[in-house]
């Protein structure tokens, strides 16, 4: 099955979001949104998500599930808010739990914050599937980047999350806590293990160097022969080496301390105080 997929482009994060809806019906998934946030300010908007909602609310769909390809650390999830406007179950993968403890620490949560994922409406691992009105998606888990990151493949398309990016740009950054470079060389494999003609749709992408437009759209046999980082057959030394290498030389995300905060909530905020303002935490020398 070949299913009809919309991209929105968020440029302020470089962020794509995907609507996928079914060839011949009107059930349909999206797949991680963008809640905005202005860093200098503190306030959220929700021009990007309500792009999102407005197209589905114009075509009619029923959107059966609002999916997260992993944790993201470069923008804040719209998911509860999408939920509210149009429904639809929030999923993630299972390893979530992991994310949950490891950042509760970090930000120093407390026995208050929940690590067991039971933030989110499913949990999704390793060979999995789910429905999408007569469409199926099927889960591959592919840490590395995260210890929970998760590629859907929906029909002939791959959703891929920050897994991989478009061929001239390569991969995705491991030096997260919980990342590797060795596990995701790894999960890529499983990725360039799908057909040759699967599209593949990458979460984010920042115009390689020589090209002037954004692109998102590619397909496994291209990232097995063109893509610069573990194409044409590079071998896991190689790619290891490389991947630390210039982790190393890369500064942390401008939007991580907050996307971290809310997304391993499911796209909510943290509790209110007592006169109901909701703060986010800065923690010193934790990154």
């Amino acid at each position: 099955m070949t299913p009809f997929v919309k991209a929105f482009f968020d440029e302020g994060t470089n962020t794509v979001s995907y609507v996928v809806r079914e060839p011949h019906g009107k059930a349909c998934a999206i797949i991680d949104s963008v809640l905005d946030f202005d860093h200098a300010s503190g306030r959220t908007s929700t021009k990007s998500a309500d792009a999102v909602v407005a197209y589905v609310q114009e075509e009619g769909l029923n959107v059966e599930w609002i999916l997260e390809s992993h944790v993201h650390a470069d923008h804040l999830s719209a998911a509860p808010y999408i939920q509210e406007k149009v429904g639809g179950k929030i999923g993630i993968g299972d390893h979530i739990t992991v994310v949950q403890d490891t950042f509760g620490k970090v930000f120093n949560e407390g026995t208050e914050f929940q690590r067991d994922g039971s933030q989110f409406d499913a949990l999704f691992k390793e060979g999995d599937s789910f429905m999408i009105g007569q469409m199926r998606g099927d889960v591959l888990h592919t840490p590395g980047h995260t210890p929970a990151c998760l590629t859907y493949v929906i029909g002939d398309a791959a959703f891929v999350g920050d897994t991989l990016f478009m061929p001239d740009f390569g991969t995705a950054r491991c030096d997260f806590p919980g990342g590797s470079s060795e596990t995701l060389y790894k999960s890529i494999q499983k990725i360039l293990a799908l057909p040759d003609q699967t599209r593949i749709f990458v979460g984010h992408d920042y115009k390689a160097p020589g090209r002037d437009e954004y692109a998102w759209e590619t397909t496994v046999g291209e990232q097995k022969a063109l893509n610069i980082h573990v194409g044409a057959g590079k071998n896991i030394e190689d790619f290891v080496s490389m991947r630390d290498a210039r982790d190393a030389t890369l500064a942390m995300p401008r939007l991580i301390l907050p996307s971290l905060q809310v997304n391993m909530r499911a796209g909510q905020m943290p509790p209110a105080d007592d006169q109901g303002d909701v703060f986010l935490k800065l923690p010193v020398n934790k990154l």
